[in-house]
């Protein structure tokens, strides 16, 4: 293992440190605008524009790569997104906030993308479904972690704003290190959304529901446990657990649905997401329980979206992979554009509870969808079944990592039911 990490340790710790940063930073701002009054609704705006940024920065990220190179891209991107968090606290107006957010979301993503296909480039084919799982652990160890650094002070100090932007500046230190040679970067292509929809329409339908769902999560889930009377403290355990959950939890829901029908893979798990989003209502006020049910909402609602790709990729040839993946993501980050928004104009109206109803709403609706195409008569078999691969946030870039990992070979089945076409 060490062997594997050590080449790449530079750029896995300029992911970690940047991650810190902005993970810390997204919370924070959910308990800044409280404090400074913004509604539910104006939160849940500000939010949505983060995955605005993120879909335009999708477009943006290669041909600028290619420009002026890996390093150069990321320290040219990094140095802003640095200014971008410092300016939330010097401009703290919800107009001046959504468009920080839009432009953050624009160069974390290309941000994203140096790293992916610098780590796509510099791994042997045979080592990037491993490669990818170490950058999966990290992700989430930061998201996680992240959140208790909200125990040093309150989100009204300028003390927080200014170690996001310390994480930020300092993962430019760490990738700027290594002596890696720069790798070509390739467009990446993508199918038509029609297309996928004919090939696997739950995986659609997966991907959708969970940006909805997942946009929501990130944008307000810090919002609602402030709403629900946390202090700081409480709303870092509570962003911690949910993510702990996704890591721990999703793991094993995706191994299941290497030897199931992924279709009832999602139903099962979208009925018993939208259970646990109905604890999360229920326990809104119930101290220990609400951390209880925060873990079993985060592992069931992290899994989602990795189950809806391995799916996808079991209707896929091989070469199709990345552009039909690239597509979903896309589609997956619309959604999670638009998420943030609904949500908060139901909690303005509703008040914090509406955000796990609005779970609740999103998970049973996938699990519908899902049970529908479930009992339809299957008639034939894919010809690449997959391998599920756990995943958090990812660009269209660092799928390239993932077809020596998801794809078996051709006529393999890994069960009964795997992957069945629709």
């Amino acid at each position: 293992m060490l062997t594997l990490i050590v080449p790449i340790c530079a750029l896995l710790a300029g992911i970690g440190l940047l991650l810190l940063g902005t993970g810390l930073l997204n919370t924070l701002l959910a308990l800044r605008g409280g404090m400074e009054g913004y509604s539910d609704s104006v939160m849940g705006m500000i939010m949505s524009g983060y995955f605005i940024g993120f879909i335009f920065g999708t477009f943006l990220g290669l041909p600028l790569i290619k420009r002026i190179g890996h390093i150069r891209t990321f320290a040219f991107c990094a140095a802003f997104t640095c200014c971008f968090s410092l300016l939330h606290v010097i401009f703290v107006h919800p107009v001046t906030w959504f468009l920080l957010r839009v432009f953050t979301g624009i160069t974390l993503v290309i941000l994203y993308t140096v790293i992916e296909s610098w780590l796509n480039g510099q791994t042997a084919a045979n080592q990037r479904g491993k490669v990818f799982a170490i950058y999966m652990m990290v992700n989430l160890v930061a998201l996680a972690s992240t959140q208790q650094f909200l125990h040093l002070a309150g989100a009204e100090s300028f003390l927080l704003f200014a170690l996001s932007a310390i994480f930020i500046s300092t993962s430019v230190a760490a990738v700027t290190w290594t002596r890696m040679m720069q790798p070509e970067v390739s467009d990446t292509s993508r199918m038509k959304l029609t297309a996928i929809w004919k090939l696997a329409p739950v995986a659609v339908a997966g991907s959708l529901f969970s940006g909805l769902a997942m946009g929501a999560f990130w944008g307000l889930g810090a919002v609602y446990a402030s709403r629900v009377g946390l202090d700081s403290a409480g709303v870092a355990t509570f962003m911690s657990l949910a993510i702990f959950g996704g890591a721990v939890f999703q793991y094993p829901f995706g191994r299941y649905s290497d030897n199931h029908d992924r279709r009832k893979v999602l139903l099962v798990v979208g009925a018993a997401g939208a259970a646990a989003a109905l604890l999360l209502a229920i326990f809104s006020y119930g101290g220990g329980w609400l951390y209880l049910a925060a873990v079993l909402y985060g592992g069931l609602a992290f899994a989602i979206y990795p189950v809806a790709v391995a799916h996808l990729v079991d209707h896929l040839e091989p070469g199709d992979i990345l552009p039909g993946g690239s597509t979903l993501l896309l589609l997956h980050g619309a959604a999670a554009a638009i998420g943030p928004a609904l949500a908060g104009f139901l909690m303005e109206y509703l008040g914090p509870q509406a955000l796990p109803l609005y779970f609740f709403v999103m998970q049973l609706g996938l699990a519908a969808f899902a049970a529908r195409h479930v009992v339809r008569r299957v008639t034939d078999i894919p010809e690449n079944p997959s391998q599920f691969v756990a995943m958090v946030r990812t660009t269209p870039t660092a799928l390239e990592m993932l077809p020596d990992e998801l794809v078996g070979e051709s006529g393999e089945s890994g069960g009964d039911d795997t992957g069945q076409r629709l």
